[in-house]
């Protein structure tokens, strides 16, 4: 399925994205507009209708509390991020607690929470330890006109990707690329393969030098596996693609 000339999905930098549907809804992943690529500061946002948060990493939570504050979004979460919000979110309400496996009805969309091979936790300065909100995950959301977006937040390749693309059929896979702390081009070019998805947007890279995988290099990794026809949507932070 082709994405539909009312849908428009911008790329932050890092694994920030913002998608607008055909219904009208606004999604945020991973709303860390602080990151050194983002053209646009957290203060900006004033819509938010769905919130994603894939894990607990400050590089992904980023600025979701202020932002939540203000525009009030349906934010399913993971088990142990619900109960973290409970506490510490003044929209405690709009929370709905998931977990991998699972879909709910978000903002009038179906969320799916999939795996994520990767870590959590972050320093928690008051707590003098790591601050849990749960084990990474991935998001597959059906927009209102059935077009599947999965973000895959911070992960390395896993075999399950195939289950993924089995079940949930994503026809775009927004998959991070810059190695180091998630899989790299190589591996990302199997995870497409697995997923068996027709076009791909690249995220966490080039934040910093350390997360050196490129888009160009994904391009050759598909090719050599015979999926040059992928198309790869290589997007300059701020982009949008529409």
């Amino acid at each position: 399925m082709a994405l539909g000339r009312d849908t428009a999905i911008t790329w932050y930098g890092h694994a920030c994205i913002e998608v607008r549907t055909p219904g009208d809804k606004v999604i945020l992943f991973d709303p860390w507009f602080g990151n050194p690529k983002s053209p646009r500061d957290q203060s900006a946002v004033q819509r938010c209708d769905l919130m994603l948060v894939t894990h607990g990493h400050s590089d992904h939570t980023g600025e979701m509390l202020p932002i939540g504050s203000r525009t009030r979004p349906a934010w399913p979460a993971i088990h142990e991020l619900s109960l973290w919000l409970s506490r510490n979110y003044a929209h405690a309400d709009r929370v709905i607690g998931m977990n991998k496996g699972g879909t709910v009805e978000a903002a009038g969309l179906a969320v799916t929470m999939v795996a994520a091979d990767h870590s959590a936790g972050d320093w928690n300065a008051g707590g003098e330890t790591t601050l849990y909100l749960g084990e990474p995950a991935g998001f597959v959301v059906e927009l209102e006109n059935g077009y599947r977006i999965y973000h895959a937040g911070d992960t390395a390749v896993f075999g399950d990707m195939r289950l993924i693309g089995e079940l949930y059929r994503p026809d775009l896979a927004m998959l991070p690329i810059g190695g180091h702390f998630t899989m790299g081009p190589r591996e990302a070019a199997l995870a497409v393969e697995l997923l068996g998805a027709g076009d791909v947007l690249p995220i966490h890279y080039g934040t910093f030098p350390i997360l050196a995988g490129t888009p160009a290099r994904l391009r050759e990794e598909l090719a050599a596996r015979g999926l040059a026809g992928v198309t790869v949507h290589e997007l300059e932070p701020g982009q949008t693609l529409e």
